[in-house]
């Protein structure tokens, strides 16, 4: 399986931009009610806008060339009331469409999150957590001003434009195409501009990405790098990763803030032209000086949006990357997943089958990691699974659990084809405790009742006592409420063990699956689990992988895994009689130990 470190970009499938917008702007159609609000806002203080050089021309033009001080004084009077109108219009525009956004960004996460839970252990597998991180956060928070700036930019100013135009030529025709002339240059230099920038602002999102998951991997192994003085090594890592960044960020920017000097040259050269052509072309005294004057705030209010209009499409080229990720996340479809028309598993007794199964990784399909193996266990047995490693013991137990699916072949629980079952109904009756003693952050009651989430206290502790977790538990300061990091760093690893495996316990599983579940802890330790596991064992089947041989020695069958195929399978006696495969690995043990 070819895995996606830090150091090398994120692979993604090409899209049209427009397709992203579309279906980016979809979530605005949720909204309907309140854009429709903001929209009619934006009618008032657009017409507000397009009134103030009218007020303007008709005070010079009328009351102060007519010495009307009372039309003027009412005049000043109506502006300001209709201003004050218009500035509470545009705040109430922005809050509106600023909580639309944050809930739609909200709507986009919880999608995204959901969706990446559902995609199979492949995903994971073949990337780091931390640019799957980047992607969640950083890429999300990326749309926030897309989605506000669409309603409260695109079509204000976009209407603004075009009302200005006709207002402009309804007044004066050579001096409206005046003001124009300059935007054939501004779109084709936009156009020009976009093409490559936007090839720029993907890397750059990859190379933030970069960094993302080296920083998460490297805290996350922070004991590991201090244990073997790596920080220097770190360091350098870190610094090239800057340097990326820094590099693709520059490259990013210097191409996406031309936008700005293309728009500011435009727009100087076309209030260039209007003053040139009024003057000398036209002529000042065929037009009014309120007149001039008007024409000169329209051509601000001309070019003013179409600034703004130039900087949201440079927005868009800049975070239009950022969606194409996330929505890269959302197509991705899960590898396992329930197939249409699937049934609910009801409470199973245990009986577990293998019909010729094989299984290899996607993009591994001439190589199996199981060659056609075939088994049938009866309810309640306990099956040890040994072998050397990457023989494919873990797979065997992956594949009961459905975190992959076979290549061939049937895996049938009680009857029925796993596949062909819900995947909650399926695991919500399975008891998986693997060497990973991962511990969320939180108290330890609140760890053990993440096997069964409504679980009681009562049935807490029982589970804890089981495996003999209870004594060490209470003597914590806070007893079961005593808080512990992720890392669970104020517990030993056999301590952190012994409570992923009361988490494992309390979930009342019909099938047990134990993965090197005692290898972290000491053999006194284990001997006391041994004893209080045994009880829990009765009557459930349980799938047992442990390298240290003498923890399975009680198992009804044992599987030898070699090669993906089982070579032997029989008791502890019946293997030791046959002095194979089993035999052997025994003996060696047990040699290496002496």
């Amino acid at each position: 399986m070819s895995v996606n470190t830090f150091k090398e970009d994120e692979e993604q499938k090409e899209v049209l931009k427009k397709e992203t917008l579309i279906r980016l702007y979809r979530y605005l159609l949720s909204y309907k009610k309140q854009i429709v609000i903001v929209l009619l806002i934006m009618v008032l203080t657009i017409g507000i806008t397009m009134a103030n050089p009218l007020i303007i021309e008709r005070a010079i033009d009328v009351h102060i060339a007519n010495k009307n001080l009372k039309g003027l004084v009412e005049l000043g009077i109506f502006a300001v009331v209709l201003n004050v109108i218009y500035v509470l219009g545009v705040k109430l525009r922005m809050y509106l469409m600023a909580k639309m956004s944050n809930e739609i960004l909200v709507t986009i996460r919880n999608e995204l999150y959901e969706h990446i839970q559902k995609l199979g252990f492949g995903f994971f597998d073949s990337r780091p957590t931390g640019k799957i991180l980047a992607r969640v956060i950083g890429d999300v928070n990326a749309l926030k001003s897309v989605l506000s700036n669409s309603v409260t930019t695109l079509i204000p100013d976009f209407f603004t434009v075009i009302a200005v135009a006709i207002i402009m030529m309804v007044k004066n025709m050579k001096l409206a195409l005046s003001a124009f002339i300059m935007l054939p240059f501004l779109i084709v230099g936009m156009y020009v501009i976009q093409t490559f920038s936007h090839k720029r602002w993907q890397i750059l999102r990859k190379k933030n990405s970069n960094l993302n998951a080296f920083v998460h991997e490297n805290l996350s192994g922070i004991r590991i790098v201090q244990s073997f003085t790596a920080e220097q090594e770190s360091a350098e890592n870190f610094d090239w990763l800057l340097k990326e960044q820094k590099k693709a960020y520059v490259g990013a920017v210097s191409l996406g803030d031309s936008f700005g000097s293309l728009i500011e040259l435009t727009w100087g050269a076309g209030g260039f032209l209007l003053y040139y052509i009024g003057i000398k072309v036209i002529g000042v005294g065929e037009i009014g000086i309120g007149t001039f004057m008007a024409f000169s705030t329209y051509i601000s209010m001309f070019w003013s949006p179409i600034r703004n209009l130039a900087n949201f499409y440079n927005n868009i080229v800049t975070n239009i990357s950022a969606a194409e990720r996330i929505f890269d996340i959302l197509d991705t479809e899960p590898e396992i997943m329930d197939q249409e028309g699937v049934e609910e598993l009801p409470d199973i007794k245990g009986e577990v089958e293998f019909e010729h199964v094989s299984f290899s990784y996607n993009d591994e399909s001439d190589k199996y990691v199981l060659d056609d193996v075939s088994f049938q266990i009866k309810p309640g047995e306990t099956i040890a699974l040994v072998g050397p490693t990457g023989a494919g013991k873990t797979t065997i137990v992956n594949l009961i659990s459905r975190f992959y699916d076979s290549k061939k072949g049937r895996v049938l629980i009680d009857g029925y084809d796993i596949k062909e079952v819900s995947l909650y109904s399926l695991r919500r009756q399975m008891g998986i405790m693997t060497q990973d003693n991962f511990l969320f952050s939180g108290t330890i009651k609140d760890n053990i009742r993440y096997g069964k989430l409504n679980a009681t206290d009562e049935e807490i502790i029982a589970a804890a006592k089981a495996v003999n977790a209870h004594d060490f538990i209470m003597k914590l300061e806070k007893g079961y409420d005593t808080e512990i990091s992720e890392r669970g760093a104020r517990l030993s690893i056999g301590q952190r063990q012994l409570l992923a495996f009361a988490r494992t316990m309390v979930s009342e599983p019909r099938i047990l699956i134990l993965d090197e579940a005692t290898s972290s802890i000491d053999t006194h330790t284990e001997i006391l689990v041994q004893q209080g596991i045994e009880e829990l064992l009765k009557g459930r089947t349980s799938f047992v992988i442990a390298h240290r041989l003498s923890t399975i020695k009680k198992a009804d069958k044992i599987f030898v895994v070699d090669k993906g195929k089982i070579c032997e399978a029989g008791n502890h006696e019946e293997l030791m009689e046959r002095k194979g495969a089993y035999y052997e690995l025994y003996q060696a043990q047990f040699r290496s130990i002496a």
